[in-house]
């Protein structure tokens, strides 16, 4: 695996907007130390020795690869630098790369009978490199769109998610609709999905004769943290892998709601992305059916405390994001 050069401090992605390029997530949580506590009472693995969770190759699958990916015995997935907890991020010896991402594509390769080899690159990086076919697989948080269809086909594996992030001590039991932010203090990222989705929650409460949300932006993801545990706003509404694997390292909030990260009409999906037409997206999709059946893939997630993302069945090139007006 490449070695790269990561920000100390907080990671931030930008703004997710649906359209190439731009990082899904819009903010990531810091680093925490290994050992912090996992909701299941376990612990969350962030040490180089990540004793990964395996499959065993099926042989009517793997002979779908096509020769000239399976030509040299590897699968090259590409990943971003640019990732964060839980889905892909320095381990404690600031050189190994691990997460969910990286957990799923071993999974992939192990049905594929190929070796799971590692490139880390920028995030717009990725799309070129898989656009050239340099880069055999993505698994990088990539949500489906219409747009990048046109380019790239996909085998979904997660539900792209959004969460409502409040205190532990807090009151708020749940946020599942409009009316329950009503007169609250919360905050979101600028200029992201979530925003927009927050905001039009706001205009439906307003005219419902509703109390309007009292809305702040912090830039980093750590500052709207602050605010939350001192009180200062109630909720935080935000991308559900960082703040899923935030709750599950610490004691002191909670999740009270999730809302699909392509707004009230469709689920958005996180996807495995390869070069259209290359032929690897079946083998993609039947590697993670197999996963998905025999339990291994579950464990992943539930592993980074990403259980609520799960899906039932791996999808090739399902329904995605609309084009971007303007």
């Amino acid at each position: 695996m490449r070695r790269f050069a990561v920000p100390a401090a907080l990671l931030i992605f930008l703004a997710a907007c649906g359209a190439e390029p731009g990082p899904e997530n819009a903010a990531a949580p810091p680093a925490t130390a290994a050992g912090s506590a996992a909701p299941s009472g376990g612990a969350v693995n962030t040490s180089p020795d990540q004793q990964r969770i395996r499959a065993q190759k099926v042989d009517a699958i793997a002979a779908q690869v096509p020769p000239a990916i399976a030509a040299d015995g590897k699968l090259l997935v590409g990943h971003s630098g640019e990732g964060a907890p839980p889905l892909g991020f320095l381990a404690d010896d600031d050189l190994t790369y691990i997460g969910v991402e990286t957990d799923l594509a071993q999974l992939v390769a192990d049905v594929l009978g190929l070796e799971y080899a590692s490139e880390i690159s920028s995030w717009e990086n990725l799309f070129v490199g898989a656009k050239s076919g340099k880069l055999e697989a993505v698994f990088n948080n990539v949500t489906v769109t219409e747009e990048r269809k046109d380019i790239y086909d996909f085998a979904t594996y997660r539900v792209d998610q959004l969460a409502w992030q409040v205190a532990a001590n807090s009151p708020i039991a749940a946020i599942a609709k409009p009316a329950d932010i009503a007169g609250l203090k919360v905050s979101v990222g600028s200029g992201t999905n979530q925003e927009k989705i927050l905001l039009d929650w706001d205009e439906q409460n307003k005219d419902a004769g509703l109390k309007p949300a009292e809305i702040s932006y912090y830039n980093l993801y750590g500052d709207a943290l602050l605010a939350l545990k001192s009180g200062r706003i109630q909720a935080y509404f935000g991308p559900n892998p960082s703040i899923a694997y935030n709750v599950a390292v610490g004691a002191d909030t909670k999740i009270v709601g999730t809302a699909s990260g392509a707004g009230p009409d469709l689920q958005g999906l996180i996807a495995a992305m390869t070069l259209k037409d290359n032929g690897l997206v079946k083998p993609l999709n039947e590697a993670l059916n197999t996963v998905i059946k025999d339990g291994s893939y579950q464990k992943v997630l539930d592993r980074w405390g990403l259980g609520n993302e799960a899906i039932p069945e791996s999808r090739i090139n399902p329904p995605g994001l609309p084009l971007q007006e303007g």
